[in-house]
């Protein structure tokens, strides 16, 4: 009703009717409501004017709309109509719900055949359902947006006719505008009874939610100025005054946004004060507290033309300063970061525009791009202290360089296995490898120490980055020539037993096929079980039906073998119960016999 009658004055979308000013005016000129003895008091008609503003155009609409140049585009009419009702039950609100469904498509059909009229092509129904404070509950039950049709979604909210009216219509504005609340609190003000003394107040504002990213940045803090606003269902951030003072040009703070902002009570005397304040030309500075303790100047009211704004600080360091030191960061005091790799890393790694040529990639070019990131980190040490490779890479490159490459040339495999050839010759020559200076006293690790953790350490890195056949070759090259020590054996007896079951197996296996190992086959065999000190005595030639478990080699390992018997058993001639009996030299007359003619002839 109040709608219909201002309509005349108010105009949708112009800006310069949304202010309380206008309102008021608007609203005062009303007058009176007339008598009428048997008036239509029914809701709907004001749910029908709502739908035929709607359908009406603003001044910015109507410019695009009928534009003539190469700008003019299609204008999409959304709107959002809020209702303050008292319904019974759920059915009535369904009711509602239906027949605006209803006047919101007759609407539509009027003005798609109108010059004058835009159809609307979403509304957001709201309904405030008020019933009286002596009520506990209502018979309606309250729900989010649900989507009636494609072009009404509706919710539903309930309050009581007191003061729950003012907060639950706050709290639609915060989500339907994107706003959020800023709670200044200790504002020393003058009483008007007593001049000579001063009391704090609390003022709450309005304004983009955007004014508060500098603050979701930390949790921890965060978690401390925001607390839930009293007697409503939405929080505010809680931000302290802090006197004007002031400043010299170093000291000006850094501003990374502004926007406008609104007292939520434009009536009471606090926020009118904080206004007037602000209007004369002061500036207020809003002061966070952190959890530590400390604080700091977050935001900054202040004017600008007659409207007041609120200015969002830099928190964080200004880029006009020197970066800070990395043992400032979240690692803690760690001095020994590899500052250098890191920088090489980065540039070898620059993220460049490209365009895709081929449409049918699966990949997208930021999926290409991480993908890349996370196979050349597999291993990558982040201190000096925890690596060895990388600290002398006088020794060990090219070969960390190649080893991240896709693909391996023949000659880049070559180059690699020199650079494990020339690592053992170090390590034959007693040489001791560069020690890092990284402020750590005492003496270094021994040499046998320092090569035993450059090989194991070469090793992870060769085994994550085997990926290909040529990368696997440099890693056998390394498992072959590489030198273990006693405990090492110790270590990796059964997995050599392992080892050893396989070639047995892959060896029966071919000799099964062919009846004979290739010469490829014996070669593997014969270099498996040399290399190894652990290596089980030759193997007969005829090959058994089955394979054998690492029981079987355990025990075939721990028996001792039988000395083959003599000659002179084998022999022997049985004696009955006395043992057995046998000749010394049996065939001695026969060999006398036969080279006696011999000594005869040559004499």
């Amino acid at each position: 009703v109040v709608m219909y009658s201002i309509h005349s004055i108010y105009e949708p979308g112009c800006h310069l009717q949304q202010n309380t000013s206008f309102l008021l005016n608007a609203l005062s000129s009303v007058g009176v409501p007339p008598r009428a003895s048997s008036g239509d008091f029914s809701i709907v008609h004001g749910l029908q004017r709502a739908v035929q503003a709607m359908c009406e155009c603003s001044e910015a609409q109507h410019e695009k709309r009928t534009a003539l140049n190469e700008n003019a585009t299609k204008v999409l009419n959304r709107g959002r109509v809020i209702c303050l009702t008292s319904a019974r039950d759920n059915a009535s609100i369904k009711s509602l719900e239906e027949i605006f469904q209803r006047e919101l498509v007759q609407a539509n059909k009027v003005a798609a055949a109108s010059d004058h009229l835009i159809p609307v092509h979403h509304c957001h129904l709201v309904i405030l359902n008020v019933y009286p404070n002596n009520m506990d509950a209502v018979a309606v039950t309250p729900h989010p947006v649900i989507n009636i049709s494609n072009m009404l979604s509706a919710e539903v909210h309930c309050a009581k006719a007191a003061g729950q009216v003012a907060s639950r219509l706050s709290h639609l504005i915060l989500s339907h505008y994107d706003l959020a609340s800023t709670t200044v609190t200790g504002i020393p003000m003058k009483e008007e009874q007593n001049a000579s003394s001063s009391a704090n107040y609390d003022v709450e504002i309005f304004h983009s939610s955007q004014a508060h990213t500098t603050l979701l940045g930390n949790a921890a803090d965060t978690a401390i100025v925001k607390t839930q606003k009293e007697g409503a269902d939405y929080e505010t951030v809680t931000l302290k005054w802090c006197t004007p003072r002031g400043m010299s040009p170093s000291e000006v703070h850094n501003c990374t946004s502004m926007f406008r902002i609104t007292p939520v009570d434009v009536n009471s005397r606090p926020s009118s004060c904080l206004i007037n304040f602000l209007l004369n030309g002061r500036s207020v500075m809003l002061e966070m507290v952190r959890r530590g303790g400390g604080k700091v100047m977050s935001h900054l009211l202040a004017a600008h033309g007659g409207e007041i704004f609120i200015h969002s600080l830099g928190t964080g360091r200004s880029i006009l300063e020197d970066p800070p030191s990395i043992s400032e960061g979240c690692g803690g005091r760690v001095t020994d970061y590899r500052i250098t790799d890191f920088g090489i890393f980065m540039q070898q790694n620059k993220i460049v525009p490209i365009r895709r040529k081929d449409k049918g990639s699966v990949l997208s070019p930021n999926a290409m791009v991480k993908a890349r990131l996370e196979k050349l980190t597999k291993y990558w040490p982040i201190t000096i202290s925890s690596t060895c490779i990388f600290n002398f890479k006088q020794y060990t490159e090219p070969l960390l360089s190649l080893m991240v490459k896709d693909v391996l040339t023949e000659e880049e495999v070559i180059q690699c296995k020199q650079c494990i050839y020339s690592l053992i010759g170090l390590e034959a020559k007693h040489e001791p490898l560069p020690t890092p200076n990284i402020g750590q006293r005492g003496k270094g690790p021994k040499r046998e120490e320092q090569y035993r953790q450059m090989w194991t350490e070469l090793e992870t890195y060769l085994r994550a980055y085997s990926q290909t056949d040529q990368h696997t070759k440099v890693l056998h090259c390394l498992l072959e020539c590489r030198n273990k020590d006693d405990d090492k054996i110790k270590v990796d007896k059964v997995e050599t037993n392992h080892v050893l079951r396989e070639i047995e197996v892959s060896k029966d296996s071919s000799c099964s096929r062919s009846g004979t190992p290739t010469p490829m086959e014996r070669a593997s065999v014969i270099r498996a079980t040399t290399d190894s000190p652990l290596s089980p005595p030759l193997q007969s030639s005829k090959a058994k039906p089955y394979p054998r478990s690492i029981l079987d080699i355990w025990i075939a390992r721990n028996t001792k073998p039988k000395r083959p018997p003599f000659f002179g058993q084998l022999s022997a001639e049985p004696l009955g119960n006395k043992g057995s009996i046998a000749r010394l030299y049996p065939n001695l007359k026969s060999e006398m016999n036969t080279s006696a003619p011999s000594a005869m002839d040559t004499s």
